[in-house]
């Protein structure tokens, strides 16, 4: 089930940076510019959000204000997206309830694992969508395009890290150091695993539609 992000960001840019980003993961975003306007929103439709990312300088009304009025009304996580990110700002943040506080700027994926992290606590952990493909990460299972792809545990930390960092080039030892391989593990180890999620996805390494060998680097999930 997707999950519902509101997000109450008054900078354009930055409102459609964080909403393009989190609607390519699979969660659906309700962006408002105005805090009144999404508190009206909340109070309305209280199972309609799962959680609230929320800027702090908007216009009319301090995002701790919007903060304390929305535990008041909800008990919905919220993380907090500011440029303010001074050590006192954040004391009272978190003195008023919020979930976690990310100064910006930030790497967009940073704000995915936050997400990811405060909606486990809360035991509402999403599902994963990215290109064909669906992860559970409770059940840690993944599907491609609705069937089941039967990875082994080390197959599927290598697949999630790849995942969640679409897009980007990430090395052997990265990989290596982001899941349960043995610190020592060489690159072709990493290799043969790789290989191996190809052969279970249907993915070429000479023609690939999903993971890309970067010549030099490691891999890159271009799905």
């Amino acid at each position: 089930m997707t999950k519902r992000v509101m997000l109450i960001e008054d900078d354009r840019a930055m409102q459609a940076l964080i909403s393009g980003y989190l609607t390519d993961y699979g969660y659906g975003v309700s962006s408002f510019g105005d805090p009144r306007s999404a508190l009206e929103a909340l109070k309305q439709h209280k199972e309609a959000f799962d959680i609230v990312i929320l800027d702090l300088m908007l216009p009319g009304m301090d995002g701790f204000d919007a903060a304390r009025t929305i535990k008041s009304v909800s008990d919905i996580p919220i993380i907090i997206s500011s440029a303010r990110g001074d050590i006192g700002n954040k004391i009272h943040g978190f003195e008023l309830g919020v979930d976690d506080y990310l100064a910006k700027p930030y790497e967009p994926r940073e704000l995915i694992l936050r997400i990811e992290a405060v909606l486990r606590r809360y035991g509402n952990a999403p599902q994963l969508q990215v290109s064909d493909f669906t992860v559970d990460e409770q059940s840690r299972t993944v599907s491609m395009e609705g069937y089941p792809v039967d990875l082994t545990p080390v197959e599927f930390e290598i697949f999630l890290f790849l995942l969640k960092n679409r897009g980007n080039n990430v090395s052997r030892e990265q990989i290596v150091h982001a899941t349960s391989l043995e610190p020592e593990t060489k690159g072709r180890t990493v290799d043969m695993h790789i290989s191996n999620i190809r052969l279970k996805i249907g993915d070429s390494a000479k023609s690939p539609s999903y993971i890309k060998s970067v010549w030099g680097i490691g891999y890159r999930f271009i799905g």
